[in-house]
């Protein structure tokens, strides 16, 4: 293969990995049992980020955190909050340091998240859209 083909291959597989991170979402989940349907983005990066520990209804939030590394995370932190994931690992280290707050429940995977999220009434979590089964009820989606 000569160069410019290995350009050409290399161009249309960026492109194709932008369109697919482009069209990616992330969903707020909460049990179906939640009386909550919907909230904001900066609804849900209040409680993500140690600034409420209720949901607007009302009830305590008990959140499920995926682990930094994963994409959902950080679009998630950077879509809803405005934050990066350095900015969001201080802001805990500061909370958790001062005794603020208590960071959310780490979970080590989308299908984890759901979990938590179908046992408790008051469990909250966020997981790519594309795993968004009927155990759990979407109330915000972020892109």
């Amino acid at each position: 293969m000569n160069i410019k083909h290995t350009l050409q291959a290399a161009a249309a597989v960026a492109l194709l990995t932008l369109a697919q991170a482009a069209s990616a979402q992330v969903a707020v989940i909460v049990n179906p049992k939640s009386s909550l349907a919907s909230m904001t983005p900066e609804q849900a990066a209040a409680i993500f980020l140690g600034k409420t520990s209720t949901l607007p209804t009302g009830q305590t939030a008990v959140p499920a955190d995926l682990p930094e590394s994963t994409a959902a995370r950080d679009m998630f932190y950077s879509k809803a909050a405005g934050k990066s994931s350095a900015q969001v690992k201080a802001t805990w280290a500061r909370l958790t340091f001062s005794g603020k707050a208590t960071p959310p429940k780490e979970v080590p995977s989308a299908a984890d998240v759901k979990k938590h999220v179908a046992s408790n009434v008051d469990a909250i979590g966020y997981i790519e859209k594309s795993a968004v089964d009927s155990t759990v009820k979407v109330v915000l989606t972020v892109e």
